[in-house]
């Protein structure tokens, strides 16, 4: 039995969003409990990139140094035609991103990212249940009692493998545990994620290992029918993290994620591609795949926030990586979320509920412009004929005032 009074958070995901959730409380004084299925905290998949936004948000919970040691910085972020190899566009980033924004743009490994979240909530006091499989829960007068099952403990325990239960009491449960969020599930009671019809395959490889001319310090984006590559440094620039999404059937797999890809399969699903393009996908000869899962754009703060249960990151909003925000939107959740209920617990005043309310109400239009815009961007990246066509003109034609976001990446919560 854990009980440590009314001050205490409980997240449910050890995940990047879970993680920022738990730093951001606990940096705001409130006592976090960080509740994570798996045995041991993990994070697979490669590269994300982390706008201005973002990292303006890193640097404001003191981790800019810890970034700069592990991340990539890129001077520029390139559009081309996946067929002719033609330069539509690009933006500048470096300097450009630091006057415009306050902040750099960066590209980082996932796991890079995770760990860094990781040591600093641990440095916070926040504590960490790994192999806990929540339940369920139910509201007191006091706040939420939730009752979790821990399988490991139970074989060490009696041999038996039955599960031990344990239960948490705490003042608000915040659901961080992804597009196939448990707590979500018994929250709201609605469908499950959606199958885009798109598959991404993923690949990370070192920069020495590729032929000089294959190497980059910039951010590339080829777009084509049905399909786009997008690739860039991380891991200091060292390697070069590439992703390929196409169109496809949804595998016919019981677990549907991180399928192992094959190049062949790859090679075939992107048709006909210009030389630079191919040449850079044959130089890859591990591929992971996933099938990409959404849901529409959230309508209301209730989708995100009832009574003392909230739901953050993926959980709440999963979208599409066209606009490259997925991580971005659930570190901004947080930061938003340790301002409101971090420190309303701290101080010990205020309705626990009232304030997941305003959580809600400060994110959930933020949220649903990203996740139209996503759709929208990957109607655009995909396109064919004519509207590819006219994609093609207008990205010439203006450029990097086209592909600049003031109004992603110069807003966001207050720091």
């Amino acid at each position: 039995m854990t009980k440590t009074g009314l001050k205490q958070v409980l997240i449910a995901g050890g995940g990047i969003g879970g993680l920022a959730a738990a730093l951001a409380l606990a940096r705001n004084g409130a006592s976090v409990q960080l509740l994570e299925k798996a045995a041991q905290l993990s994070e697979v998949g490669a590269g994300i990139q982390i706008g201005p936004n973002v990292t303006r948000i890193l640097h404001a919970w003191n981790l800019g140094e810890a970034l700069a040691r592990v991340a990539a910085f890129p001077q520029q972020l390139q559009a081309r035609d996946a067929q002719s190899g033609q330069l539509l566009g690009s933006l500048r980033l470096g300097e450009r991103s630091q006057t415009l924004y306050g902040a750099p743009y960066a590209t980082i490994h996932r796991a890079d990212l995770h760990g860094l979240l990781h040591q600093a909530a641990q440095q916070s006091g926040v504590g960490m249940h790994l192999g806990q499989t929540l339940v369920g829960w139910r509201e007191t007068s006091e706040g939420l009692d939730v009752l979790t099952r821990h399988a490991q403990d139970a074989q060490q325990s009696d041999g038996s493998g039955g599960a031990v239960e344990n239960h948490f009491h705490a003042a608000a449960l915040i659901g961080a545990d992804g597009v196939w969020s448990n707590v979500r599930q018994q929250l709201l009671a609605d469908e499950p994620a959606r199958f885009t019809g798109h598959l991404a395959y993923r690949a990370l490889v070192a920069q020495a290992d590729l032929p000089a001319h294959l190497r980059t310090n910039q951010i590339t984006v080829w777009m084509g029918p049905r399909l786009h590559v997008v690739h860039y440094p991380v891991r200091a620039g060292q390697w070069l993290n590439v992703v390929a999404i196409v169109h496809g059937e949804k595998p016919n797999l019981a677990s549907d994620w991180d399928q192992a890809g094959h190049s062949q399969a790859l090679i075939h699903a992107m048709g006909a591609v210009g030389k630079d393009l191919h040449e850079r996908l044959e130089s890859i000869s591990a591929w992971r795949m996933w099938a990409l899962h959404d849901r529409p754009p959230v309508a209301s703060a209730a989708q995100m926030a009832q009574g003392r249960v909230a739901l953050l990151g993926d959980a709440a909003h999963p979208m599409r990586p066209y606009l490259a925000q997925g991580a971005g939107m659930a570190i901004e959740d947080a930061q938003v979320l340790g301002q409101v209920l971090g420190q309303c617990l701290a101080q010990g005043s205020g309705d626990v509920a009232a304030q997941l309310q305003v959580y809600a109400e400060q994110r959930w239009a933020r949220n649903a412009q990203v996740q139209a815009r996503a759709i929208r961007n990957g109607q655009v990246f995909h396109a064919q004929g004519a509207l590819a066509w006219a994609r093609n003109l207008t990205m010439r034609l203006r450029g990097e005032r086209l592909m600049d976001l003031p109004w992603l990446y110069g807003q966001g919560p207050r720091v």
